[in-house]
């Protein structure tokens, strides 16, 4: 199918002939028939690969009916709140499946969490249950008695692992070195919760797509974090867009294997790794631990994988390492970045020790995440966001809501059926980021090309003002990133009283000579002299999130 593009939406032309300009959203499945139909659909197909054990799509199906039977069985009610707090291993997705064939929402909890942090978002969600990995159970119980939890339900590595004798001692001893004491006398463990939902059994549930599936919090990168009310229509239509923008380019390949090394409770591995790969009956190998690097290139040289995805930060810590030309990466046929601006000096070494590109996707946890992203069969990375999504509309505002001409930078607004309605209970917070028409400000900064891709300028609270001159910081750091001696960078604006605010980089070195002159002297060669970095440190590391997203904002605190 061709297609013509219309003025208000000049970027069809751009479209691989396969994909259609839009989504039938009628039609969509609610999250909850997604996975039904999948486990029964692809039942003897490898779903979840852990510690080198393989749950089937039944075998997970079944397990989720029976979170689905323990949670009915112990009084909860359809469109009450979960929360889950475990990284990427097996009991992840079994019980995030059991809550949402079950009518429950999702609280999808970082298991790095502070008690601080962890007791805002259950009392802000008003989750009554929480599944917790023993890991971060002592989290749990300390926050417990400033909460309105109900049942809490302990999970353990090694749990749907079906692992016998000297494995399940090397999961537990792997484990157990990290698991501080903890005391929750009225937990329930896990293997229990399963067998009393398998023996009750889960009576039927009617889902909607205006059902809540998920809250996803915001970081709290800009102020509270914020609870982003995703409905079962929101992500079941992102993850159609990304079968219709993606599917004919990966479901020919037999046997997909998906490196799922981002954690699943972030929203970008939950829709574009977890629940797509359902949807198209593909397997998701869980990295449980993507910051230890040796232990990942391991698993990595273990097993077959031909689709990957990953954040700036990762794919750079793997290409750098020595032991990453060990691994074969013969059948790997996609990778696909998101989270943080991938920079060019990163993909250009990627794929020299691959050979596979990085295709970069851009979105929000508000929008279930994925807006744009790159064609599958591109050749090189590109340095763009790439296309809007079928059924998707984007404009570049100015401050005053208008629309900015072609290559101007604007505000990147958003509509589509992947954004969310709102805010949980924030109707204040609401209103600051929809628009009278509908339209989703994302407080990101960009333009649009000629060819009617995006490209990522930076976001607006990130802009350095020097002597009245925008200055972004992605652009700074990715000249710098170029520097062979470069290991990473981030750039941020601090207060100067001559110029309102100086550039100021935060280096991490890959040549022990490196210094601050040499760095001044390379970007004067691509950048305009107020850009240049006024300030230059050396760090041993750069602060990040758990996604490895750096925090700017980490280093801007002690800097003001």
């Amino acid at each position: 199918m061709s297609h013509q593009a219309v003025p208000s939406r000049p970027w069809l032309a751009g479209y691989p002939n396969a994909v259609p300009a839009d989504i039938d959203v009628p039609l969509l499945p609610t999250l909850a028939e997604l996975i039904v139909r999948s486990s029964q659909e692809f039942a003897d197909k490898p779903a979840f690969i852990s510690f080198g054990k393989t749950l089937t799509f039944r075998e997970i199906g079944a397990a989720a009916s029976a979170i689905a039977g323990y949670l009915q069985a112990q009084g909860f009610r359809k469109g009450d709140r979960i929360a889950i707090m475990m990284p990427n291993v097996m009991a992840y997705p079994a019980v995030m499946f059991g809550c949402l064939i079950g009518g429950y929402t999702v609280v999808n909890v970082n298991p790095l969490y502070t008690v601080r942090e962890l007791t805002h978002q259950i009392n802000d969600s008003g989750a009554e249950a929480i599944f917790v990995l023993e890991n971060f159970a002592s989290v749990v119980a300390e926050a417990l008695p400033h909460t309105n939890l109900k049942k809490v339900v302990i999970a353990q590595a090694g749990d749907l692992l079906g692992l016998k004798g000297k494995i399940v001692s090397f999961v537990a001893k792997y484990v157990k070195k990290v698991v501080p004491a903890y005391t929750l006398p009225a937990a329930t463990m896990l293997p229990d919760a399963l067998r009393a939902g398998a023996a009750a059994g889960m009576k039927p549930v009617d889902v909607t797509l205006d059902d809540l599936a998920f809250l996803q919090y915001t970081g709290g990168t800009t102020g509270v974090s914020k609870g982003a009310a995703l409905t079962h229509r929101n992500v079941a239509a992102n993850v159609v867009q990304c079968d219709a923008f993606l599917g004919w380019a990966i479901r020919p390949v037999p046997d997909n294997v998906m490196v799922t090394a981002l954690p699943l409770y972030h929203i970008f591995a939950l829709t574009c790794c977890c629940l797509f790969m359902m949807r198209i009956g593909a397997a998701c190998l869980l990295i449980a631990n993507p910051r230890d690097i040796p232990g990942f290139i391991g698993i990595l040289q273990k097993t077959r994988f031909t689709l990957m995805s990953g954040v700036n930060t990762l794919y750079n810590a793997l290409a750098n390492h020595p032991d990453i030309r060990k691994v074969d990466f013969s059948n790997l046929k996609f990778c696909v970045a998101g989270g943080m601006a991938t920079q060019s000096a990163v993909a250009k070494n990627w794929k020299s020790v691959t050979g596979c590109s990085i295709v970069e996707g851009y979105g929000l946890s508000e929008t279930s995440p994925v807006l744009t992203i790159n064609r599958p069969d591109l050749p090189e990375f590109s340095g763009t966001i790439g296309y809007p999504m079928p059924s998707t509309d984007i404009e570049l505002r100015d401050a005053d809501g208008k629309a900015v001409p072609m290559g101007e930078a604007g505000e990147i607004c958003a509509r589509g059926p992947q954004v969310m309605p709102g805010y949980w209970q924030r109707p204040d917070e609401t209103a600051k980021v929809m628009t009278a028409d509908g339209f989703f400000r994302t407080g990101d900064i960009g333009v649009q090309l000629p060819d009617g891709t995006f490209k990522i300028v930076d976001r607006l609270k990130d802009m350095i003002l020097v002597s009245g001159f925008n200055v972004y910081p992605n652009e700074v750091e990715e000249v710098i990133a170029q520097h062979p001696g470069v290991l990473e960078v981030a750039v941020i604006g601090v207060p100067d009283p001559q110029s309102t605010e100086a550039v100021a980089a935060y280096i991490v070195k890959k040549d022990p000579d490196l210094d601050a002159e040499t760095i001044r002297a390379h970007c004067r060669t691509t950048l305009t002299a107020y850009k240049v970095p006024r300030v230059i440190h050396f760090r041993e590391a750069l602060p990040k999130t758990n996604v490895g997203k750096v925090l700017r904002r980490m280093l801007r605190e002690p800097a003001a």
